[in-house]
């Protein structure tokens, strides 16, 4: 089970969009994966708990938390697999632990808990609750946004991650987080010399 949640090797660099729901990660996954020509990992977990949605009208149960995690790292496998050399993740397990936490009283899947603090990316990139909230079938929290965006930023202090936070409008974060980007690559490119 271990190895269908494990990232394989890659020497794609791999930036994630992480934070809480409607907060821009989709688009700004696909306008960076735009701007450097290369992939974005889709969020497993909306496709899934939509089709259950559809299907049944029922809401995300602990017991989806595990389908759910091996969807996301079958799709990043695979697409670190062609990417050029950058690879963006529209979600990641440390995710899916934060959602985990907050939905199940702290309790988190052992196997999520550990692979999840495992599994290595180069960069986070946290958006900020300052975009319009958009509601959808699956969307359910509204009221408590910033202490969602708080989950997720004490989530990236606790483990030490690298991250950089995403505020303003469209242009602006996809500006900086372009920036910080271009310096990671410079910085991996200068490494390697």
């Amino acid at each position: 089970m271990e190895e269908k949640l494990r990232q394989q090797p890659s020497n794609s660099i791999k930036v994630v969009l992480f934070g809480p729901e409607s907060t821009g990660k989709t688009t700004l996954s696909k306008e960076l994966a735009q701007h450097y020509n290369t992939l974005w990992v889709p969020e497993y977990m909306r496709e899934y708990l939509q089709e259950k949605w559809d299907a049944s009208k029922q809401v995300c149960t602990y017991d989806d938390l595990l389908p759910i995690a091996i969807g996301q790292m079958k799709l990043e496998n695979e697409l670190a697999k062609t990417s050029n050399k950058i690879l963006f993740c529209d979600t990641n397990l440390l995710e899916l632990k934060v959602y985990s936490e907050v939905y199940y009283e702290g309790v988190v899947p052992e196997i999520i808990n550990k692979i999840s603090l495992e599994n290595v990316y180069d960069l986070y990139l946290l958006t900020y609750i300052d975009t319009p909230w958009i509601p959808d079938d699956l969307r359910d929290k509204p009221q408590e946004r910033e202490e969602m965006f708080m989950r997720f930023q004490e989530s990236l202090e606790q483990y030490n991650l690298p991250y950089i936070t995403l505020k303003g409008d469209k242009k602006s974060r996809l500006k900086k987080a372009i920036t910080s980007i271009d310096l990671l690559i410079k910085k991996k490119s200068e490494y390697k010399r």
